[in-house]
Protein backbone atom coordinates (compact mmCIF):
# COMPACT_ATOMS: atom_id res chain seq x y z
CA UNK A 1 0.00 0.00 0.00
CA UNK A 2 1.26 3.32 -1.32
CA UNK A 3 -1.76 5.62 -0.10
CA UNK A 4 -4.87 5.99 1.63
CA UNK A 5 -8.03 6.34 -0.11
CA UNK A 6 -9.35 9.21 2.71
CA UNK A 7 -9.44 9.65 6.55
CA UNK A 8 -11.59 6.53 7.61
CA UNK A 9 -9.38 4.09 5.58
CA UNK A 10 -6.26 5.52 7.25
CA UNK A 11 -8.02 5.30 10.84
CA UNK A 12 -8.65 1.56 10.12
CA UNK A 13 -5.31 0.79 8.72
CA UNK A 14 -3.77 2.76 12.19
CA UNK A 15 -6.42 1.02 14.40
CA UNK A 16 -4.36 -2.20 13.31
CA UNK A 17 -1.36 -0.58 14.28
CA UNK A 18 -2.64 0.61 17.71
CA UNK A 19 -4.31 -2.95 18.48
CA UNK A 20 -2.15 -2.98 21.84
CA UNK A 21 -4.40 -0.31 23.13
CA UNK A 22 -7.53 -2.66 22.58
CA UNK A 23 -10.85 -1.81 25.74
CA UNK A 24 -7.57 -0.43 27.84
CA UNK A 25 -9.02 1.45 30.55
CA UNK A 26 -6.50 4.13 31.09
CA UNK A 27 -6.65 4.94 27.21
CA UNK A 28 -7.83 7.76 25.72
CA UNK A 29 -8.14 8.87 21.74
CA UNK A 30 -7.54 12.55 21.08
CA UNK A 31 -7.77 13.45 17.42
CA UNK A 32 -5.92 17.16 16.30
CA UNK A 33 -9.02 18.99 14.41
CA UNK A 34 -9.95 19.48 12.35
CA UNK A 35 -8.54 16.61 9.70
CA UNK A 36 -7.08 14.36 12.75
CA UNK A 37 -10.77 13.71 14.01
CA UNK A 38 -12.23 11.44 11.42
CA UNK A 39 -8.79 9.50 11.60
CA UNK A 40 -9.17 9.24 15.25
CA UNK A 41 -12.75 8.45 15.48
CA UNK A 42 -12.11 5.17 13.47
CA UNK A 43 -9.15 4.26 16.06
CA UNK A 44 -11.25 4.74 19.09
CA UNK A 45 -14.28 3.13 17.47
CA UNK A 46 -12.15 0.14 16.45
CA UNK A 47 -10.22 -0.15 19.74
CA UNK A 48 -13.33 0.64 21.83
CA UNK A 49 -11.53 3.64 23.62
CA UNK A 50 -13.52 7.22 24.14
CA UNK A 51 -12.91 10.18 21.93
CA UNK A 52 -11.70 13.97 22.30
CA UNK A 53 -10.22 16.77 20.69
CA UNK A 54 -6.73 18.00 21.59
CA UNK A 55 -7.54 21.88 19.73
CA UNK A 56 -3.73 22.63 18.54
CA UNK A 57 -3.42 25.56 16.03
CA UNK A 58 -0.69 26.21 13.25
CA UNK A 59 1.50 29.31 13.11
CA UNK A 60 1.61 30.01 9.19
CA UNK A 61 4.04 31.92 7.12
CA UNK A 62 2.88 35.62 6.02
CA UNK A 63 0.95 35.26 2.60
CA UNK A 64 1.69 31.43 2.63
CA UNK A 65 -1.01 29.90 4.54
CA UNK A 66 0.03 26.13 3.69
CA UNK A 67 3.98 27.00 5.14
CA UNK A 68 3.33 26.26 9.17
CA UNK A 69 6.38 27.49 10.68
CA UNK A 70 4.56 26.08 14.23
CA UNK A 71 2.08 25.57 16.60
CA UNK A 72 0.48 26.50 19.61
CA UNK A 73 -2.24 24.27 21.77
CA UNK A 74 -4.47 24.79 25.20
CA UNK A 75 -2.54 25.70 27.85
CA UNK A 76 -0.22 28.28 26.68
CA UNK A 77 1.92 25.60 25.02
CA UNK A 78 3.80 26.72 21.72
CA UNK A 79 6.02 24.90 18.97
CA UNK A 80 8.05 27.52 17.24
CA UNK A 81 10.53 26.09 14.28
CA UNK A 82 13.55 27.91 14.91
CA UNK A 83 15.68 27.02 11.98
CA UNK A 84 12.46 28.63 9.66
CA UNK A 85 10.45 30.88 11.77
CA UNK A 86 13.01 34.13 11.83
CA UNK A 87 13.82 33.67 7.69
CA UNK A 88 10.01 34.27 6.70
CA UNK A 89 8.32 36.34 9.54
CA UNK A 90 9.94 39.25 11.87
CA UNK A 91 8.91 39.17 15.54
CA UNK A 92 5.74 41.82 14.89
CA UNK A 93 4.13 39.61 12.32
CA UNK A 94 5.21 36.67 14.45
CA UNK A 95 3.42 38.00 17.67
CA UNK A 96 0.18 39.46 15.40
CA UNK A 97 -0.11 35.22 14.16
CA UNK A 98 0.41 34.26 17.50
CA UNK A 99 -2.55 36.16 19.07
CA UNK A 100 -4.75 35.85 15.71
CA UNK A 101 -4.03 31.78 16.17
CA UNK A 102 -4.55 32.29 20.36
CA UNK A 103 -7.98 33.53 19.35
CA UNK A 104 -9.00 31.24 16.77
CA UNK A 105 -7.95 28.20 19.52
CA UNK A 106 -10.25 29.50 22.26
CA UNK A 107 -13.05 29.88 19.82
CA UNK A 108 -12.79 26.20 18.71
CA UNK A 109 -12.12 24.92 22.24
CA UNK A 110 -15.44 26.58 22.72
CA UNK A 111 -17.27 24.95 19.38
CA UNK A 112 -16.14 21.35 20.11
CA UNK A 113 -16.26 21.22 23.66
CA UNK A 114 -19.67 22.88 23.36
CA UNK A 115 -21.60 21.98 27.26
CA UNK A 116 -18.70 19.19 27.73
CA UNK A 117 -16.09 19.60 30.63
CA UNK A 118 -12.23 20.50 30.14
CA UNK A 119 -9.52 17.71 29.03
CA UNK A 120 -8.83 15.92 31.70
CA UNK A 121 -5.68 13.24 30.88
CA UNK A 122 -4.25 13.50 34.47
CA UNK A 123 -3.33 9.54 34.95
CA UNK A 124 -4.31 8.83 31.52
CA UNK A 125 -2.58 7.26 28.38
CA UNK A 126 -3.19 9.71 25.25
CA UNK A 127 -3.28 8.54 22.10
CA UNK A 128 -2.75 11.72 19.98
CA UNK A 129 -3.72 11.32 16.36
CA UNK A 130 -3.41 13.83 13.03
CA UNK A 131 -4.00 12.78 9.64
CA UNK A 132 -0.65 12.98 8.92
CA UNK A 133 3.14 15.07 9.80
CA UNK A 134 4.57 17.08 7.70
CA UNK A 135 6.66 19.40 10.29
CA UNK A 136 5.74 17.63 13.33
CA UNK A 137 4.79 20.95 14.73
CA UNK A 138 1.33 20.24 15.27
CA UNK A 139 1.70 16.95 16.89
CA UNK A 140 4.67 18.48 19.34
CA UNK A 141 2.14 21.72 20.25
CA UNK A 142 -0.15 18.83 21.39
CA UNK A 143 1.96 15.92 23.05
CA UNK A 144 3.46 19.17 25.33
CA UNK A 145 0.02 20.42 26.03
CA UNK A 146 -1.10 16.78 27.23
CA UNK A 147 2.26 16.35 29.64
CA UNK A 148 1.25 19.52 30.71
CA UNK A 149 -2.31 18.87 31.78
CA UNK A 150 -0.64 15.33 33.46
CA UNK A 151 -0.91 12.41 31.17
CA UNK A 152 1.15 9.41 32.17
CA UNK A 153 2.01 8.08 28.68
CA UNK A 154 1.65 10.06 25.53
CA UNK A 155 1.48 8.06 21.96
CA UNK A 156 1.38 10.14 18.81
CA UNK A 157 -0.11 8.49 15.68
CA UNK A 158 -0.22 9.33 12.08
CA UNK A 159 -0.82 7.41 8.67
CA UNK A 160 1.78 9.09 7.28
CA UNK A 161 4.80 11.38 8.57
CA UNK A 162 8.01 12.68 7.15
CA UNK A 163 11.11 11.33 8.44
CA UNK A 164 12.08 14.31 9.80
CA UNK A 165 8.70 14.94 11.48
CA UNK A 166 8.96 11.85 13.19
CA UNK A 167 12.37 12.09 13.99
CA UNK A 168 11.10 15.16 16.31
CA UNK A 169 8.28 13.47 17.33
CA UNK A 170 10.29 10.17 19.06
CA UNK A 171 12.27 13.04 21.07
CA UNK A 172 9.06 14.10 22.87
CA UNK A 173 6.09 11.05 22.59
CA UNK A 174 6.74 8.01 24.70
CA UNK A 175 5.68 6.08 21.54
CA UNK A 176 5.23 7.08 17.74
CA UNK A 177 3.24 4.87 15.57
CA UNK A 178 2.90 5.48 11.87
CA UNK A 179 1.94 3.46 8.75
CA UNK A 180 3.87 5.48 6.19
CA UNK A 181 7.34 6.87 6.16
CA UNK A 182 7.74 8.20 2.55
CA UNK A 183 11.19 8.74 1.23
CA UNK A 184 10.09 11.42 -0.62
CA UNK A 185 7.37 13.47 1.25
CA UNK A 186 6.31 16.48 0.22
CA UNK A 187 3.08 16.66 1.90
CA UNK A 188 0.49 14.54 3.47
CA UNK A 189 -2.29 15.09 0.98
CA UNK A 190 -0.22 13.58 -1.62
CA UNK A 191 -0.57 10.14 0.61
CA UNK A 192 -4.83 10.52 0.58
CA UNK A 193 -6.76 9.77 -2.66
CA UNK A 194 -9.20 11.65 -1.28
CA UNK A 195 -8.41 14.42 1.19
CA UNK A 196 -10.96 16.67 1.18
CA UNK A 197 -11.08 19.69 3.92
CA UNK A 198 -13.04 18.65 7.42
CA UNK A 199 -15.43 21.49 8.43
CA UNK A 200 -16.27 22.31 12.18
CA UNK A 201 -19.59 20.52 11.75
CA UNK A 202 -18.06 17.06 10.73
CA UNK A 203 -15.75 17.26 13.78
CA UNK A 204 -18.67 18.33 16.20
CA UNK A 205 -20.90 15.43 14.53
CA UNK A 206 -18.08 12.75 14.67
CA UNK A 207 -17.19 13.69 18.58
CA UNK A 208 -21.03 13.51 19.29
CA UNK A 209 -21.55 10.17 17.38
CA UNK A 210 -18.62 8.61 19.42
CA UNK A 211 -19.68 9.95 23.03
CA UNK A 212 -23.36 8.30 21.62
CA UNK A 213 -21.53 5.05 21.34
CA UNK A 214 -21.29 2.78 24.76
CA UNK A 215 -18.45 1.29 25.29
CA UNK A 216 -17.89 -2.26 26.62
CA UNK A 217 -15.98 -0.61 29.55
CA UNK A 218 -18.61 0.87 30.63
CA UNK A 219 -20.84 -2.26 30.85
CA UNK A 220 -18.44 -3.59 32.67
CA UNK A 221 -18.38 -1.35 36.06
Amino acid sequence: MNDFSNRTDAGQTLAGLLAAYNEREDALVLGLPRGGVPVAFEVAAALQLPLDVMVVRKLRAPGQPEFAIGAIASGGISVLNEEIAPFVCDPVQLRAEMHRQHQELSYRERLYRNDRLPLDVKRRTVILIDDGAATGASMRAAIRAARKLGATRIVAAVPVGSSEALRALRDEADEVVCALEPALFVSVGQWYRDFDQTDDSEVTALIAQSRARPLKLEHEH
